[in-house]
């Protein structure tokens, strides 16, 4: 494990109720959600929603931050589109995940190594890694 030498920004939520019919909210405000069961007839977004959406904001950052090391100008278009799987097993719930790259008009061989070390430095990406089956795809 990573010996933490600073923590440079911590998120604090409080979470009432559950994903069925739950409210979640940051203690500066900026985030205050409903949660709900996906088809359900409840308002709100879930987990898998919200874990998708900070997975490919980071991956984002990621391949940024390796783009800009290698002197590598990304153009304007940089989608990262990620799905979340909640699965169900013999051994329980798991998840599962696509990230889906799309780094239009970079050269594929350049692109595939620049996503490649993102998913090494992105902290999701290290966060669920060994524990969470994931593709990465170059679109």
């Amino acid at each position: 494990m990573n010996r933490i030498a600073r923590v440079v920004y911590t998120a604090r939520t409080a979470t009432t109720g559950g994903r069925e019919n739950g409210a979640s909210r940051s203690s500066d405000g900026l985030l205050d959600i409903r949660l709900s069961i996906p088809g359900s007839a409840r308002i709100g977004t879930n987990p898998e929603q919200l874990l998708a959406a900070g997975w490919s904001a980071s991956f984002a950052s990621a391949v940024a931050s390796v783009a800009h090391e290698q002197k590598i100008t990304l153009p304007a278009g940089v989608r990262i589109d990620a799905e979340v799987d909640l699965n169900l097993g013999d051994d329980g719930y798991s998840l599962s995940t696509r990230l889906n790259v799309s780094l239009p008009g970079v050269e594929y061989n350049t692109a595939r190594a620049l996503i490649d070390e993102a998913h090494d430095i992105c902290p999701y990406s290290k966060a669920t890694r060994g524990n969470v089956q994931i593709a990465i795809n170059l679109l």
